[in-house]
């Protein structure tokens, strides 16, 4: 059900090894993957240091952006849930002092928009 759930919308975890090895350039020496969500093309990746999101765009997907956030710069995020009649679920952050998120996710339900969350709170809380 990986590939599906990426078509229509949702996270699905991705080893991390694999995600290690696809980003052996950006990451600095050192520097481990501790978790990663693929939605559709494009990733989320947990590291020690910083989260890294990965946006793959163009048809073919070979142009790729690399938004690199670390832990410190965030100042807060907001989860928002699917409901009856809004089936999508959201996750938002904040870095330093600015007024409108620096990214907003969507996600088609609620599977691992809550786990995200959750690496997320464990990163910037540390």
């Amino acid at each position: 059900m990986g590939l599906f759930s990426g078509l229509i919308g949702n996270a699905s975890q991705k080893d991390t090894d694999k995600v290690e090895r696809q980003l052996e350039d950006i990451l600095v020496p050192g520097e481990q993957v501790e978790l990663a969500f693929v939605l559709i093309r494009d990733l989320i990746v947990f590291t020690e240091k910083r989260l890294i999101l990965v946006d793959k765009q163009g048809v073919t997907g070979k142009k790729t952006s690399y938004k690199s956030i670390p832990y410190r710069s965030i100042s807060r995020f907001t989860v928002e849930t699917s409901g009856h009649f809004d089936l999508d679920a959201e996750l938002k952050i904040w870095v330093s002092s600015a007024m409108e998120p620096a990214e907003v996710l969507q996600f088609k339900s609620d599977d691992n928009v809550v786990e995200i969350q959750q690496a997320l709170a464990a990163a910037v809380l540390r």
